[in-house]
């Protein structure tokens, strides 16, 4: 069975690999042992942000009289039916991909698939019986899993990873969530929300550290108001899971700490998947535990290429699919632009939502750049004040010399959908000034990139 290309992996790296190969007349097959669409689209990003939508409904429910509505009765939360929500929408992504392969006439081989030399596949089925497939071009797409620490081993149980957070029988009343990336921030915020008891322990010294100071300072800030204990600076030491409730022993700026709770979710990164790929038996060059690759995703093996979170880069499934893309493209004799990876937005679905890219303030002055800085409250927009988000801040960081947007960090309601502006902004070298100058609708969250760029060259209007 020979094709053009196969895929191994059917996550958003993957699949949109198989789809662009595809449209540019490749004869394409992809490998996939699970759901298709990979943890993303089943155990990621989609149903995560199903299960925050619903976080998000009971909040406003509890607070309809801020927006002079009357709720009689309590308001109450069927936790069941929110995570039965959650499935039914990352079943029905699922199939979305299922339909978008038979459309672009892409065979979906089912099984483990690892690397067999000489431009083969071997696929291991459900019933352990194998078979072989050749192609001219193979594509590892095969993502990451849950990282576990040797001191925070993971049962599934009482010890968890993202996977099992988003499918528990019942609302656990007392969770501690250690790392404050994006995904224990997010689950903080959901399990909160829905009326857990919430300890969030990070290692460095405030929340999402990626983030501009600023921004991490105030969703530090919302987390303490929504009633999460945040505990910066700390480090579970370990976890006695013998009892009715783990104890975990936290090391914190004022000495040991001991908090019990019926969950212990582990939000300390990801590992990627390699392990039973054939990488190594077929001399694929590793940098550590990722695959090295040029800036087409070649690897050094002739006809074997690696996108998404096993190779360096942002964890995240729109770098996976740009990636997918430009090899394919490449492959297709388009000659495709590199992926700038100086240019990827980043966000995080807690509320308020967090966006960003490009440089912090902070990064830019210690590369010796002067900057221009300019910050626009929520506090002093109409639309903000009228949708009752007041909470954030949008902060632009210019280039004082050239005039550059060297990188924008938000914190509000809605600036997720907003952050693709300044991606498009960078990507066209637009300055400060031509900023100010493009009129944004109103009222709308979006005026305050307009005014945060009028702010760091001293023409804001509106504070």
């Amino acid at each position: 069975m020979q094709y053009d290309i196969i895929v191994i992996g059917s996550g958003p790296g993957g699949y949109v690999a198989a789809i662009r190969a595809s449209q540019l007349k490749m004869n394409v097959a992809i490998v996939e042992k699970a759901e298709l669409g990979g943890v993303c689209l089943n155990w990621g990003c989609i149903p995560t942000k199903s299960l925050l939508k619903s976080a998000q409904v009971y909040n406003y429910m509890k607070h309809s009289e801020d927006y002079g509505i009357e709720i009689k009765g309590d308001v109450k939360a069927d936790f069941g039916k929110v995570i039965e929500r959650s499935r039914q929408v990352a079943g029905g992504m699922s199939k979305g991909v299922q339909y978008l392969l038979k459309k672009n006439k892409i065979e979906h081989i089912e099984g483990q698939g690892r690397l067999a030399g000489n431009s083969k596949v071997e696929v291991t089925a459900g019933d352990d019986s194998k078979k072989t497939y050749t192609a001219k071009h193979i594509i590892i797409a095969t993502g990451a899993r849950s990282r576990e620490l040797p001191n925070l081993k993971q049962d599934g149980k009482k010890v968890i990873g993202y996977r099992e957070a988003m499918s528990l029988g019942k609302l656990p009343e007392s969770m501690v969530v250690v790392g404050s990336g994006a995904i224990g921030s997010e689950f903080a915020w959901f399990y909160a929300s829905m009326g857990t008891k919430v300890t969030l322990v990070e290692y460095m010294p405030s929340v999402l550290p990626l983030e501009d100071e600023e921004v991490s300072a105030q969703l530090g800030r919302s987390f303490k108001k929504a009633g999460i204990k945040v505990l910066t600076d700390s480090s579970v030491e370990s976890v006695d899971t013998e009892g009715k409730l783990c104890k975990a022993t936290i090391k914190t700026k004022k000495g040991e700490e001991i908090v019990e709770a019926e969950i212990i979710l582990s939000a300390v990164g990801i590992t990627p998947n390699i392990s039973g790929t054939g990488l190594e038996e077929a001399g694929v060059e590793m940098d550590g535990d990722r695959v090295k690759v040029d800036e087409y995703y070649r690897t050094n093996i002739e006809g074997v290429y690696a996108i998404g979170d096993i190779v360096h880069g942002p964890a995240l499934a729109h770098v996976a699919s740009a990636e997918g893309i430009i090899c394919v493209e490449n492959l297709g004799g388009l000659k495709p632009e590199p992926l700038n990876y100086l240019n990827i937005p980043a966000c995080t679905f807690t509320a308020p939502e967090v966006a960003s890219v490009g440089l912090t303030e902070k990064a830019a002055k210690e590369k010796g750049l002067e900057v221009k800085v300019g910050k626009f409250p929520f506090t002093a927009s109409g639309k903000a004040s009228a949708a009752g988000e007041k909470e954030g801040f949008v902060k632009l960081v210019f280039d004082a010399r050239y005039g550059e947007l060297l990188g924008a960090h938000m914190i509000g309601a809605n600036v997720t959908e907003m952050i693709a502006e300044i991606v498009v902004a960078r990507n066209l070298e637009t300055t400060g000034h031509e900023m100010i100058k493009s009129v944004h609708p109103h009222p709308t969250m979006s005026e305050a990139i307009m005014e945060a760029a009028a702010a760091a060259y001293g023409e804001v209007i509106h504070l």
